[in-house]
């Protein structure tokens, strides 16, 4: 918006004509730019890269289908790359112009994708290789929570070669009880465990360190769960996520049609809510993240605590992303769009 200030001129009303005018003509400019960025994607032959082979492969799958189907609706020219572990074959075949990542867990969050498409000079959606592995790393990222002075649980990292007894010991100190169990890099909830007691706390470390390798060991605090998407530097309304059976916001909350009460926007006072959404922003920015994300947090008596930063959000029916897109008035297909313009920005 362009605003002109004329401290001498007398005559007030063709001041505020002038002002319509170059506004117009700003936003004609703006306009403008978009069609011939619309113009240059239609142009383009756009790779929906999903599957993978993580544990939220079906999530991916479930999120590439609708973004596949939105692009088409929208008349870009799309192919869906089903990615195994030849993926550079698939991709180099598939003779794509731009990616659009909507992988979960790794190959596709934690930069590997990326990378990859870099070395192809194949642009690409989202968060760029260096963000996308901060993103992953739940202790990197909550590090630079700490840096940023962004609030984030208390925490315990026990490395896969680290001694489970010390941990054990220190944790039940330093924490205390309840406290969550978390894979250092895995989404979507996998291997999370809520833990109440000393016997229960040996036993899933144990479990956990043979299964993950590096995990960490964070305070629970059971208040109102809730997300911020991002676009852009955009910030969403607030959504309040309620699991109707679960304790936390696990796997089958996320995923299981009525399982999860979706509140929007969250149920926050007005000053806390602004504050949550500036950190939300600030946390997103903190890791470098690009196009799009979602800030994960949980509000303890009118104190925030934020989580992670989810460089490729879910795009599922369920997911949170669109809803709280929705929300504001941004279709499913307008969002995908803007996601998609993030490839050439």
């Amino acid at each position: 918006m362009i605003t002109l200030i004329f401290t001498d001129y007398t005559d007030q009303r063709f001041s505020e004509i002038l002002k319509i005018i170059l506004d117009y003509l700003y936003f004609s400019y703006l306009i403008h730019l978009m069609r011939k960025v619309l113009e240059a994607l239609t142009k383009k032959r756009i790779g929906v890269i999903m599957g993978g082979w993580s544990s939220e492969r079906e999530i991916s799958l479930r999120s590439g289908k609708n973004v596949y189907q939105s692009l088409k609706r929208q008349g870009f020219n799309t192919v869906r790359i089903d990615i195994g572990r030849n993926f550079d074959e698939q991709i180099r075949q598939a003779k794509i112009d731009i990616a659009f990542v909507i992988l979960h867990g790794k190959p596709g969050e934690d930069g590997t994708i990326q990378g990859f498409l870099e070395l192809l000079n194949i642009p690409y959606t989202g968060s760029d290789v260096i963000a996308s592995a901060i993103g992953m790393d739940k202790i990197t990222t909550k590090r630079l929570f700490e840096y940023a002075k962004i609030p984030t649980p208390p925490y315990l990292f026990i490395p896969k070669d680290g001694s489970i007894t010390e941990s054990v010991k220190f944790a039940k100190k330093k924490i205390g009880f309840p406290m969550i169990l978390k894979p250092r890099a895995e989404g979507s909830s996998v291997g999370c465990a809520i833990i109440d007691s000393p016997t229960m706390l040996l036993k899933e470390v144990v479990k956990a360190q043979r299964e993950f390798g590096d995990i960490f060991l964070e305070k629970f605090f059971d208040g109102t769960i809730t997300t911020v998407g991002i676009i852009g530097q955009r910030v969403l309304p607030i959504l309040e996520l309620v699991p109707k059976k679960q304790r936390f916001y696990d796997f089958k909350a996320k995923y299981t049609k009525g399982e999860t009460e979706f509140i929007i926007p969250a149920r926050l006072p007005k000053k806390l809510y602004t504050k949550v959404q500036t950190l939300a922003l600030k946390a997103h920015n903190i890791i470098g993240a690009k196009g799009f994300s979602r800030v994960d947090l949980v509000v303890y008596k009118n104190k925030p605590y934020f989580l992670e930063v989810n460089t490729l959000p879910g795009m599922t029916e369920l997911s949170d992303l669109p809803a709280q897109a929705k929300h504001i008035g941004i279709s499913y297909d307008k969002l995908v769009l803007e996601i998609l313009k993030s490839a050439i920005e």
